[in-house]
């Protein structure tokens, strides 16, 4: 659906037609205009024709139940693009369980990074903002028949965020909407391979969300190796994006840093790690390759990522694990790509 579009079908309307049908798609989650009490059967009728609620998706469960669900939604053109629902145990300090939805915002990906299925597949189109948006609504209407509501949203699924600044800052912000989702900000994060005039942008926005840049390796020579971009956009260059992004902002960056067995999840390079990463508000965020047919390339050792881990707490770097969700029905880490 377009909300362009509903406030055109809503011109005539009293001015607080709008507001009504926001709720109804927001909040209460309506999935029919025929649910929205209120409306005339004329207007319900219009609003079903001209901006039907129906989200198309296909959902796959993992092995582990509902922790996991890949979403495989189909758009209005017939394009077909992937998010997945991540739910959490219920931390003792939460008081609600944490679901988090990973949205992609682009069909495809043109960055061509060498572990990616979905960078494999190219790049086919920017999605728009409602498309963006509707991953989220999608998972919100399966977790109402739980009594819950999308928590966290993660910009890392299919796409690179900052090639679909607009759109995806657009998006962003009827998420955080008090009249929209009403998703508060820090829990939402934009993850980037380093697009340095997207980080510029953001650093400008007045947004406390939160900032990830892919890394993936510790020097020039690897990343160019794994991630095309960095010869357009060099390690030094992302950096001092990053660090005048800290300075207006004041918050912190991740770094997220994928295993690779034997090319990057040495002792060398875990050291050098350290020696860039020494500086305040940044830390890492280490993720176990999920192999997706990228040639040559294996995860880790599990003994292999435990000494990478240590040596970087030894050294004073804040770091973190990512558990690896969804491995069975390739929901993981650079694994959204739709099989045709």
């Amino acid at each position: 659906m377009s909300l362009d579009k509903l406030e055109k079908v809503l011109a005539s309307e009293p001015r607080y037609r709008l507001s009504q049908a926001k709720i109804a798609v927001f909040k209460s989650l309506a999935e029919s205009w025929s649910e929205v009490a209120g409306f005339s059967p004329k207007l319900r009728e219009q609003l079903n024709k001209e901006c039907p609620l129906e989200i198309k998706g296909e959902v796959m469960q993992s092995d582990h139940g509902d922790e996991t669900l890949k979403a495989v939604i189909t758009l209005d053109d017939g394009c077909k693009i992937e998010s997945v629902l991540m739910r959490h145990e219920r931390d003792v300090s939460e008081k609600i369980r944490r679901n988090t939805v990973c949205v992609s915002c682009q069909m495809g990906c043109p960055m061509g990074c060498t572990f990616c299925a979905t960078g494999a597949m190219g790049f086919k189109r920017n999605l728009t903002v409602m498309e963006i948006v509707e991953q989220v609504l999608f998972f919100d209407r399966l977790l109402k028949k739980k009594d819950e509501r999308v928590s966290n949203v993660v910009f890392m699924g299919m796409g690179e965020p900052f090639l679909n600044y607009d759109n995806v800052l657009a998006a962003v912000r009827i998420l955080n909407d008090k009249d929209g989702l009403n998703i508060g900000a820090r829990k939402i994060s934009i993850s980037t391979c380093g697009i340095v005039e997207g980080i510029k942008k953001l650093s400008e926005e007045n947004l406390q969300v939160n900032l990830a840049i892919s890394l993936h390796a510790p020097d020039t020579e690897l990343r160019s190796r794994l991630m095309p971009v960095n010869k357009e956009y060099s390690l030094d260059e992302v950096f001092v994006a990053v660090d005048d992004y800290i300075k207006k902002t004041s918050r912190q960056v991740m770094f997220e840093y994928l295993l690779l067995k034997g090319i990057n999840d040495t002792d060398e390079c875990a050291k050098k790690l350290v020696s860039i990463m020494r500086k305040p508000l940044y830390f890492v965020n280490l993720i176990i390759f999920n192999p997706s047919g990228s040639e040559g390339m294996e995860p880790s050792s599990m003994a292999s990522v435990k000494r990478f881990k240590e040596i970087l707490e030894k050294a004073g770097i804040p770091v973190s694990q990512r558990y690896r969700f969804g491995r069975n029905i390739k929901a993981a880490c650079g694994q959204l790509v739709f099989e045709m």
